[in-house]
């Protein structure tokens, strides 16, 4: 018969996986925010017709012993298994809607407008994923009302945007994790020189 220690043994790894496989499935049920990044990248790609960066190549897996996986804990490759799969799982966000389609083609004709003010600093990136007027001084008097048109059209159908993505995963509570993914990404992705604001709101270039 097994003693008491082991079975006190055998009740905490009962725990411990329990509480895993609880794990499992909180990571199934919150935002997928790499599913969302990879979203918001082709998206942002899209919009302003910039081609992805090529893949990082993949370095070979160093050899290993024999007795590598042998010798780890019974514990840590259980766990290896539970949960290797399930914080790998994380599907593509539908970006497919007639009502996204729609609006990134208007954001994508919008950008070959909108490109000469982000070059010279007039226009920059906001941290909460709109744009913004930097520098007034920067555009010529008589196409100020043209810019700030623009900007107010891109701005609604950024917030527009974030709003049917996540109608579109049937998940409307996700909007502002979207919303907050998009702000990352477009700052992440803009070409050299542009400007955008820091958490802070101070203006930088990069």
């Amino acid at each position: 018969m097994p003693d008491s220690a082991t079975h006190r043994l055998l009740g905490a790894l009962l725990a411990v996986l329990v509480l895993t496989l609880a794990a499992c499935v909180t990571i199934n049920v919150y935002f997928p925010a790499v599913a969302a990044e990879r979203a918001a990248d082709r998206i942002i790609d899209d919009v302003w017709r910039q081609q992805p960066p090529p893949e990082p190549e993949e370095e070979p897996d160093e050899p290993q012993s024999r007795n590598s996986r042998a010798d780890r804990p019974v514990l840590v490759a259980v766990l290896d298994r539970l949960i290797t799969p399930a914080a790998a799982a994380s599907p593509d966000l539908d970006i497919s809607s007639p009502a996204i389609r729609r609006l990134t083609a208007a954001m994508e004709e919008r950008h070959e407008r909108l490109r000469p003010y982000y070059d010279s600093g007039a226009v920059g990136l906001t941290n909460d994923g709109r744009i913004a007027i930097r520098d007034q001084n920067a555009i010529p008097l008589q196409e100020r009302n043209r810019v700030r048109q623009l900007v107010a059209d891109e701005n609604d159908d950024r917030l527009a945007l974030y709003r049917q993505i996540a109608v579109a995963n049937n998940h409307p509570e996700w909007e502002e994790d979207i919303r907050a993914t998009f702000a990352d990404r477009w700052i992440a992705r803009a070409p050299s020189g542009w400007y955008y604001q820091d958490d802070a709101g101070n203006w930088k270039r990069k």
